[in-house]
């Protein structure tokens, strides 16, 4: 041990123990007849192809050196009222092993009871800690755990207070149990860890795989970065990537350990992926250009009748002979429907019959969709929209449309095309 490390080691809290570990020194302590220490998780920023922080988590072994669930501590701790007080050694452990890590400018991600922030002599033993350590606040992303607060208004007055002192806060496990949307707009989180069971869920599942890129998309309106935890599969990597999640950690992109990460095996990683990903995005993109052509084709000629005078119910056939296309419609130039939704088969029909409040949209108003938006401000080109939910039916769909002069009027012409999962 050096005479920095001897001195380091003077100070630490009463109980702590200097070990080497895979030639690195770090901190255990002694709880009961178990004995405790911490490893580190790297969080990479994927933009940045690099670990932007470490979750320090526990490890407990036992007096036969078997290791003991982290879980287990704390339940066994909640069970005779002493969680705080783990909670708190915890905490202590992991900033005196993060200190000793040698992190120049990455966070420390340190989880925390909603109790330790509330209680005023466990939050200025926190802020003891990191004095005496000299690390200051804006290093340490507080992770609010996912546990009930019996007065969230007094836990979101201590978040304010700990943000005001330069910590960012971190909401864990959003998706799981009390972590909501509601949380969200109380506590004003800088960052919002995924739960894994979501990640999971749109692994495996067309429409939480949908809803996945959404709900990033809310976070980032709202003003917070979102960290996917969790990933394990390159195909996670990949739904994280598509997702366009800020910050991800997980056993695929590195595990927890007592030291820091190799930098550039995680860059060359990252690199890899991303390398993948894009391949992939444009292969799907060529499949969806593919697929879309035979209706262009057919949309642009009853785009040209239509403009020669014909009737709508004449110029649509083409298109709507086409297996997956659904309906076409007239739109004036202020997005209002001229006569009903133009259907071709008798199996649309009575499909749409489970939906028929929604049957009759003659009238109806379309300004606010961006296929009549981007229309009638580029006119005489065909768009094509992003796939979206049809009111029509509920059912995911792409909208060609074009706005074009009839007669003396400036119309628009859409036409809605089924886009079911497995296209994509």
């Amino acid at each position: 041990m050096t005479i920095a490390q001897q001195d380091r080691a003077a100070s630490v809290p009463h109980g702590f123990e200097v070990e080497m570990t895979s030639g690195l020194h770090r901190y255990s302590v002694q709880h009961g007849e178990l004995t405790l220490t911490s490893v580190f998780q790297p969080i990479f920023s994927l933009s940045h192809m690099r670990a932007v922080g470490y979750e320090g988590l526990l490890r407990a072994h036992d007096t036969f050196d078997r290791p003991i669930s982290p879980l287990d501590v704390f339940g066994d701790a909640a069970r005779v009222g002493d969680a705080l007080q783990v909670d708190r050694l915890a905490q202590t452990l992991h900033l005196e092993n993060f200190r000793m890590l040698g992190a120049e400018r990455e966070w420390l991600f340190l989880n925390v009871h909603p109790g330790v922030l509330t209680d005023p002599y466990l939050a200025a033993a926190l802020l003891a800690n990191l004095r005496r350590l000299e690390l200051s606040p804006r290093r340490v992303v507080l992770e609010v755990l996912e546990q009930s607060a019996e007065d969230l208004e007094r836990l979101a007055d201590a978040v304010r207070e700990f943000r005001e002192r330069g910590f960012l806060i971190a909401l864990d496990d959003f998706g799981a149990g009390h972590s909501n949307i509601e949380r969200i707009w109380q506590l004003n989180p800088d960052i919002v860890k995924l739960d894994r069971i979501m990640l999971s869920h749109a692994a495996h599942r067309a429409d939480m795989a949908t809803i996945l890129p959404g709900l990033v998309a809310l976070l980032h309106e709202a003003g917070k970065l979102v960290l996917i935890e969790g990933v394990e599969t390159e195909h996670e990597a990949q739904m994280a990537l598509a997702c366009n999640a800020d910050f991800v950690q997980g056993f695929f992109f590195g595990r927890p350990g007592p030291g820091l990460v190799d930098a550039s095996h995680a860059a060359a990683c990252i690199g890899e992926v991303t390398e993948r990903y894009r391949d992939q995005a444009e292969a799907r993109e060529r499949r969806s250009t593919r697929r879309l052509a035979p209706y262009l084709r057919a949309f642009e000629r009853a785009a040209e009748r239509l403009a020669a005078g014909e009737p709508l119910d004449e110029v649509c056939w083409n298109f709507l002979a086409l297996d997956h296309a659904a309906r076409c419609f007239l739109l004036d130039a202020k997005g209002r429907q001229a006569g009903r939704n133009v259907v071709l088969r008798a199996d649309r029909a009575a499909h749409e019959t489970r939906f028929l409040p929604l049957a009759d949209a003659q009238g109806a108003n379309w300004l606010r969709r961006p296929y009549f938006s981007t229309a009638i401000n580029a006119p005489e080109r065909v768009h094509v929209t992003r796939p979206y939910l049809s009111i029509n039916e509920a059912l995911p769909c792409v909208t060609l449309s074009v706005a074009t002069r009839v007669g003396e009027q400036i119309c628009v012409l859409c036409g809605d095309i089924d886009w079911a999962d497995d296209e994509r």
